[in-house]
Order: C-alpha cells, then sequence, then structure tokens
C-alpha cells in the first residue's frame, strides 16, 4: 500500500474513531442515569468501565490523527510513543476508578436493601450492549480496509464491555428478583478487578514499547525468512527490532561476499529491502552491510549474538 491510499484510508479510520467517541458518550449518559436510578453497584462499575472508555476512545481518536504525521526534524521516528504515554495516563485513572468501586461495593456488603428499579437497569445494560455490538460490527469492517491497529485496540476493548453489561444483568437478576441481595457487590468486586486486570494489560504493553522491547519471536523468524531470500546473503546478524505505536522498526548487519564492488553489494541490499518491504510494509528497515566472516567486536550486543542467522534459524 502505497503512502497516497494510506492517506485515502486515513479519514475512514478516523470516522471510526468519532463513532467510538459518540458511542461512549451516549453510554455514559444512559448509565449515569442508570446508576443513580438503581443504585446497584454493578452499574457504578459499568458506568466507570463507560467513562474510561469515552476516555480510551479519545486517546485512539487522537492517536489515528498522530499516525497520520509525518516524522519531523525532532522527531525523527515519528511519534508513535505518545501513544504509550497516554496509556499510562489511562492505567492510572482506570486503577483508581477499580480502587474506588472495590471499596464502594465492600461497603455495600452489608446493606440489606435491594436495589431499586432492576427492570430499568437490565433494559440499560441490554441497550449498551446493542449499541456496542453495531459498533464493534462497524470497526471491524473499518479495521478490514485500514488495518488500523489503533481500531483494533479500541474493539477488543469494548468486546469486553459485553461481558461487563452481561455481568450487570446477571447481579441486577439475582439481587432484586431472587433476593441475592450479596450479587449487586460481588459483582461490583468482579468488575473493580476486571478493570484492575485491564490496566495491568495495558501499562505491560506500554511498558513494553517505552522499554523497546523485541518482536514476538515468530513475527522475527518471519521477517529473516523473508530477508533471506535474497541471493547472495551470506548471513545476517545484530538483529533487533522494536515498535512505536503503529510503526515497527527492524535493523540487522547483513553479510556479502567480501570480493564483491560497492555497487554490487548496494544492489544485494535494494534487493533485501524490496522484499522485507512488499511483505512488511508498515516496518522501517534499517540495514548494515559487513564483509562475509566480520565480527565488530566493539559492539557488545553482537558478542551476545555472533551466530548468522540463516532463513530464520541461528547455525
Amino acid at each position: 500500500m502505497t503512502l497516497d491510499e494510506r492517506r485515502k484510508l486515513l479519514p475512514l479510520a478516523t470516522r471510526a474513531a468519532l463513532a467510538s467517541v459518540g458511542m461512549a458518550v451516549f453510554l455514559f449518559g444512559l448509565k449515569s442515569f442508570a446508576a443513580w436510578h438503581t443504585g446497584s453497584v454493578a452499574m457504578l462499575g459499568s458506568l466507570a468501565d463507560t467513562g474510561l472508555d469515552l476516555l480510551a476512545s479519545l486517546v485512539t481518536l487522537y492517536g489515528v490523527r498522530l499516525a497520520a504525521q509525518p516524522a519531523d526534524h525532532d522527531h525523527r521516528f515519528g511519534h508513535g510513543k505518545a501513544e504509550a504515554l497516554a496509556a499510562l495516563f489511562q492505567v492510572a485513572l482506570i486503577t483508581a476508578s477499580a480502587g474506588g468501586i472495590a471499596w464502594r461495593a465492600v461497603l455495600a456488603m452489608g446493606e440489606t436493601d435491594p436495589t431499586q428499579d432492576a427492570g430499568f437497569g437490565i433494559g440499560v445494560s441490554i441497550v449498551a450492549i446493542a449499541a456496542t455490538g453495531v459498533l464493534l460490527w462497524y470497526q471491524r469492517r473499518v479495521i478490514r480496509s485500514t488495518g488500523s491497529v489503533a481500531i483494533r485496540a479500541d474493539n477488543v476493548h469494548y468486546q469486553s464491555d459485553v461481558l461487563l453489561n452481561a455481568a450487570v444483568i446477571a447481579a441486577l437478576v439475582l439481587d432484586q428478583w431472587f433476593g441475592w441481595h450479596g450479587a449487586d457487590p460481588l459483582f461490583g468486586i468482579a468488575i473493580a478487578l476486571w478493570l484492575a486486570f485491564g490496566a495491568f494489560k495495558a501499562s505491560s504493553n506500554a511498558i513494553d514499547q517505552l522499554m523497546d522491547k523485541e518482536w514476538p519471536e515468530r513475527q522475527r523468524a518471519a521477517f529473516l525468512d523473508v530477508a533471506a531470500r535474497q541471493d547472495g546473503l551470506k548471513g545476517i546478524h545484530d538483529f533487533r527490532t522494536r515498535r512505536s505505536g503503529a510503526q515497527d522498526f527492524a535493523q540487522f548487519h547483513m553479510e556479502v561476499d567480501r570480493r564483491l564492488t560497492v555497487g554490487a553489494a548496494h544492489d544485494l541490499v535494494e534487493g533485501v529491502e524490496r522484499n522485507l518491504k512488499r511483505a512488511f510494509p508498515k516496518v522501517e528497515v534499517l540495514i548494515h552491510l559487513d564483509p562475509e566472516g566480520h565480527v565488530d567486536t566493539d559492539n557488545p550486543l553482537v558478542e551476545a549474538d555472533v551466530t548468522p542467522h540463516w532463513f530464520g534459524k541461528r547455525l
């Protein structure tokens, strides 16, 4: 996909992000009234999650728009890590919200009064599930067309909302119609734990990006397999990768016959770059050329990875 084609597809991803923001605003207003009307801790937890959904959707919108900005003089590798910083800010809010919901649920454990108007709360949750389902369907269409990583992450997040709204329905049914008054605070605690788990996963992903964690081994092997298809390539070593937002970066040392001219060796490098660009269009590749058998003893990273890679395997 060319740069012009990606720019044409960008408005579609932006519209999907705006739809996510609009849905979060609608559900937040609806659940705010439902939480006040029913007094349900589980509904309160669902409301808090929707509030965080709104923040996450705004960050997604910001990330999609930022992804359209090319690298500049001060940010030569782009602006992808801004998403990781924003994610850590979200983690702090999610953790605080989960703690507040859990505390409110613990206090409600000793209360014997049932929640009010469970039918209304259940109706709100059903509407939320249906509306979220429409958003998920639209996001999947956009993902198929654009491959947007930000919209894909937002889609996964909203899938969890369907489960949370189903938990609210179960809590209200058990509380008011089956007389199990402890169900509501227990489901509130469960939702708080779910939010805390989501915060942990979000923080792990954000920290991995900020710390330039390597790609998964399967992705690394697939990348090396493509690179090794070039005739005349004698070996690959010092292979390093990282991810920044939606952008991936890879660099490695490529070994060629030391008798080749500079021009011939350069042609081999361009051949590898073309193969990798076709297979991994979103990866920025940096290749350092070495004569066959050369080892850079001044680079400590190479000492830990001196065995050349060939066809995705170490020899």
